[in-house]
């Protein structure tokens, strides 16, 4: 085998690990000035300002080509919510008011209805 310090292996790993080393040493000075934050808060300020723009001239554009925006798929969707929800509870009410009218609580649906004794007359004793 090759020795340790003639092994390009190594040498790599060595080099690797120690730029790694320096660009972290660097990177966590300029993480803490000022300046790099003021920079930060800049960029991100200009990236939502950017995604607010683009976010107006997807809603123009879809308002132009007659398409409904996300915005409108929301408030669609939540009034689609609400209204199955006031449907679930009429149901529920349906199903409870039919339930009670089968039940037999001394009502009039509860009475039995008196036997049928009256008879149809016989075929020849039509008038």
């Amino acid at each position: 085998m090759a020795e340790k310090g003639n092994d390009p292996a190594v040498i790599w790993q060595t080099m690797i690990g120690e730029m790694e080393k320096g660009f972290n040493s660097f990177a966590n000075q300029a993480m803490t000035s000022p300046e790099f934050s003021k920079m930060m808060n800049q960029a991100g300020g200009a990236a939502a300002g950017a995604q607010k723009q683009l976010g107006e001239l997807m809603e123009k554009y879809l308002l132009a080509m007659n398409m409904p925006s996300r915005a409108q798929f929301v408030g669609m969707a939540e009034r689609l919510q609400s209204i199955e929800g006031q449907l679930s509870e009429i149901k529920a009410l349906l199903q409870q008011v039919h339930h009670n009218s089968l039940a037999p609580e001394g009502g009039y649906a509860a009475k039995p209805r008196p036997p049928r004794t009256k008879q149809p007359p016989p075929e020849g004793e039509r008038k």
